[in-house]
């Protein structure tokens, strides 16, 4: 399909995703009204606290002294597993709004811990939580709480923080059922001479997604007997993506190039990725274009801010600063599609954070719509270059200006048309 082509039918798609979006966000105000009361009506003062719990969180603050925290859905018990963050918020299409009340309806009970006391904890708190981290499904816990919620929830939608709900601290916690436990993930937990890095990829050999691998490493219950930590979630978020992203690269190291230059996109939540495929050895680079008003460059006023990362046939080396986990994430969606198909390529995303993307959700809105930008229809391009010009057409930056960024970009001679543009731009 040409790209014009190509371009014309993701145009269409794109303006009903908006439509149905948009109609969702406002709903933000009623929860917050609503929320307080619902709130109240499940708790007993600092008595214990029946409920279920699809999840954990482990901070970063003060480390390695973290809190670790057991999750769970207020007033929402019916539904624990939806508020569980995976691949299913994207299938489902929720809305920006819809994340923002998911999260801020998570209590987080929390305590204070060693991130190195964890190795044979299967009692009292830390077991708690650690039996909630490996189970398939939500789980029965009850919880003592030492005070009562702080419950402000004083937010708009110009709020930039993450959503996150209210916090207490736990006085204890226990189990009101016996947890389902998969197989494989027992054979993990057992292994005390299994380092972190082939657990996690025999994990996901098995078929466990990364949001499930995520919350075991986070508990502390992957590697090497006494070396088993607690890792705080946003790190071992990514430090799955870019696990299982080296054992994917792995599998397509020798295997034959794809034989045309490709074109896919996607579009959710105000962010745009397009994905360029070329024939070649294995090379990636996620490029970050971000809109004035957008949530990481709120000034209306500034112009477009640029961030990128690159990698060889190697890989890299050191972490990944300027796109953070949205590199990782991206990766990961672009080796799962190359790995599945045998082949290797030359990648490049591009993603487009427009003013429309006024509250971060978390990057797996990134993973998720780079694995998905290949479902369906692409584009195709005569060369690497032909493709590059032609995505930048419909992108906020001139060709001269992705060049002076972009690595892959940057041996790209630029033609009359784009010159003309750069000049325009400077005057």
């Amino acid at each position: 399909m040409r790209l014009d082509e190509f371009v014309e039918l993701e145009r269409n798609e794109r303006a009903e995703r908006r439509r149905l979006a948009e109609r969702k966000d406002y709903a933000i105000l009623d929860h917050v009204e609503t929320f307080q009361d619902r709130f109240e009506e499940s708790l007993s003062g600092d008595s214990l606290v029946g409920s279920v719990s699809p999840s954990i969180f482990v901070g970063r603050a003060e480390y390695p002294n973290v809190s670790t925290g057991i999750l769970s859905p207020v007033g929402r018990e019916d539904r624990a597993d939806a508020f569980r963050t995976s691949g299913a918020w994207y299938e489902e299409g929720v809305s920006i709004a819809d994340v923002f009340e998911r999260r801020t309806s998570l209590l987080n009970s929390n305590r204070t811990t060693a991130a190195d006391s964890v190795h044979d904890a299967w009692d009292g708190w830390l077991g708690t939580q650690r039996e909630v981290a490996i189970a398939d499904r939500p789980v029965d816990v009850e919880i003592g709480l030492d005070s009562t919620p702080d419950l402000d929830l004083d937010v708009d939608r110009g709020d930039l923080g993450a959503p996150v709900g209210p916090s207490a601290r736990a006085r204890e916690a226990s189990l009101g059922e016996n947890p389902h436990v998969p197989r494989p993930v027992k054979k993990t937990l057992e292994d005390d001479d299994w380092r972190a890095q082939g657990a996690m990829t025999y994990l996901y050999r098995r078929g466990f997604d990364v949001y499930d691998i995520n919350s075991i490493l986070s508990a502390g219950a992957l590697g090497r007997g006494d070396d088993r930590r607690l890792v705080p979630t946003r790190w071992s978020i990514t430090a799955v993506d870019d696990t299982i992203g080296q054992y994917l690269r792995g599998t397509i190291r020798d295997a034959q190039s794809v034989d045309r230059v490709e074109i896919h996109r996607n579009e959710y939540l105000g962010n745009a990725f397009w994905v360029i495929l070329a024939p070649g050895r294995w090379e990636y680079e996620l490029v970050e274009m971000k809109a004035p008003g957008s949530v990481w460059n709120p000034d209306p006023e500034a112009g477009t801010y640029l961030a990128a990362a690159h990698e060889g046939r190697e890989g890299r080396t050191a972490y990944v600063e300027e796109t953070a986990g949205a590199y990782y994430a991206a990766r990961l969606g672009a080796l799962e599609h190359l790995s599945d198909r045998g082949r290797q390529a030359k990648v490049l995303v591009l993603r487009h954070v427009s003013d429309e993307y006024w509250g971060p959700v978390g990057v797996w809105q990134v993973r998720e719509s780079v694995r998905d930008a290949f479902e369906g229809e692409h584009g195709t391009a005569e060369t690497f270059g032909d493709a590059v010009r032609g995505v930048t057409d419909h992108l906020p930056i001139s060709l001269g200006d992705l060049r002076r960024k972009s690595t892959m970009a940057a041996g790209l001679q630029t033609d009359l048309s784009s010159f003309l543009r750069d000049s325009d731009a400077t005057t």
